[in-house]
């Protein structure tokens, strides 16, 4: 197997029981007897358990990033691309933590460490969001006076919603499609749109 085919998998047996056992339950021991691999072949790729985990998170936050790049080139008006990045992004996050289980309470519990995986994650992020926003000025659909700034803004209030959008605790009792054009409302008074657009 090849050195990247067998770090994947590395990669997927703890994925499976950090989601499965937790964090702290779950031993390099037990990867490598679930993994088929020796601990010598563990420690090969791997330096401890918080290596492996930072690993996981770095992957599930690569399967955003490359969704969030998919969405930057689309072939729609900058504001279109705005709410589809919110969405995405929101979604995503909710679908990582969901899809790992006991992982979701590790995510929570260990949100510095997340942090300190999602550094450059989050800055390949905010560059997105500027490039589309400068995109939206360039084209006369945003009215906006400093489009560092008002990345930041967007970046940190989605950042922000991340965990009521986890535990559904964003617009109870609505559905996505209930609240979509509210969001959109919002957005595009935030982005002083003009009328016209609208």
């Amino acid at each position: 197997m090849s050195i990247t085919k067998t770090r994947q998998k590395l990669l997927e047996v703890a994925r499976e029981l950090f989601a499965h056992k937790g964090l702290e339950a779950t031993t390099m021991n037990d990867i490598a007897a679930a993994s088929g691999r020796g601990r010598r072949t563990l420690y090969t790729y791997f330096r401890n358990k918080e290596d492996i985990y930072y690993a996981v998170i770095e992957e599930e936050l690569e399967r955003l990033s490359e969704k969030m790049d998919e969405v930057a080139v689309m072939d729609v008006e900058p504001e279109e691309k705005i709410f589809t990045l919110i969405y995405t992004h929101l979604s995503i996050i909710r679908d990582t933590v969901a899809r790992n289980g006991t992982l979701r309470a590790e995510f929570f519990r260990n949100i510095w460490m997340v942090e300190k995986v999602r550094k450059a994650f989050d800055v390949e992020e905010h560059r997105i969001l500027q490039k589309v926003l400068q995109e939206g000025v360039d084209k006369g659909r945003f009215r906006i006076e400093n489009v560092g700034l008002m990345a930041d803004i967007v970046y940190y209030s989605v950042k922000g919603l991340e965990v009521p959008y986890i535990y559904d605790r964003l617009g109870v009792g609505l559905s996505e499609d209930e609240t979509y054009p509210i969001v959109k409302g919002i957005v595009m008074r935030v982005l002083n749109m003009p009328p016209a657009v609208m």
